[in-house]
């Protein structure tokens, strides 16, 4: 296993792509910290799976916008693992509204759980990663690359968080760190459960691999840019979008 004694830790850990993410890097052999805000029971049942399967995860409860508390939960995954090795940032929200009904709160709330907890969670990794080596991966969107009706809130916030991946990359390669993003399309999560199907079908019909991607299609880029096997890559966001831009 690629990552057996690697140790991840995974934000927006309990659903979607997240929870995908961190069932794979446990499988790849890494011992999880699985990051979450609210949903404590939806938290468990990954952690849950990942012991049922023989590896291990623990859990901590943080609102990764919250700069003292991500320093706080980092402290104590050093203190239970030693160090970090992996750091994915997959925690996120969604909010689409016209350029009229844009609001203060929903430009804060986009930019605070995007950009500004890579941020945190990047500065709190920086001092436990091993000498001359640490991974780091963000979780962007293909709509920054091509923004639809009413995303440009969200797709702005995630262009901040490419920027900060290729800005991150360039400053903390001499330390041995990468720094890397996947882009997806529209994946099968429950933050994707509202759209109404005929936008479903139609952004499946113009994706040329003809079907919308499920978590585990970006989990498992995700595990490969934490691996050793993408030793070679850093400061690239990687669209994992099945050619839809």
């Amino acid at each position: 296993m690629k990552l057996t004694g690697k140790t991840a830790l995974v934000t927006g850990g309990s659903r979607g792509i997240g929870a995908a993410v961190a069932r794979r890097l446990a499988r790849d052999g890494a011992i999880l910290g699985i990051v979450y805000k609210e949903n404590t029971a939806a938290a468990e049942s990954v952690a849950e799976a990942i012991r049922a399967a023989g590896g291990h995860a623990e859990l901590f409860r943080v609102d990764v916008t919250q700069e003292q508390s991500v320093q706080a939960m980092m402290q104590a995954f050093v203190a239970r693992f030693g160090r970090i090795d992996i750091l994915v940032n997959s925690a996120g929200t969604f909010a689409a509204a016209p350029v009229e009904a844009v609001s203060r709160s929903l430009f804060e709330e986009q930019m605070l759980t995007h950009p500004w907890s890579v941020i945190a969670t990047t500065k709190a990794a920086l001092p436990h990663f091993p000498a001359g080596s640490g991974c780091v991966v963000n979780v962007s969107t293909s709509l920054v690359h091509q923004p639809a009706n009413g995303t440009a809130v969200y797709a702005a916030a995630k262009a901040a968080v490419e920027v900060l991946t290729h800005g991150f990359a360039l400053e903390l390669g001499p330390r041995g760190v990468r720094v890397n993003a996947v882009a997806p399309a529209i994946t099968r999560t429950d933050m994707t459960a509202g759209i109404p199907a005929d936008v479903l079908e139609q952004e499946r019909a113009l994706t040329p691999l003809q079907r919308l991607a499920e978590p585990d299609d970006i989990a498992d880029v995700v595990a490969f840019l934490a691996s050793d096997d993408a030793r070679w890559i850093t400061g690239r966001t990687i669209l994992t979008d099945g050619g839809r831009v």
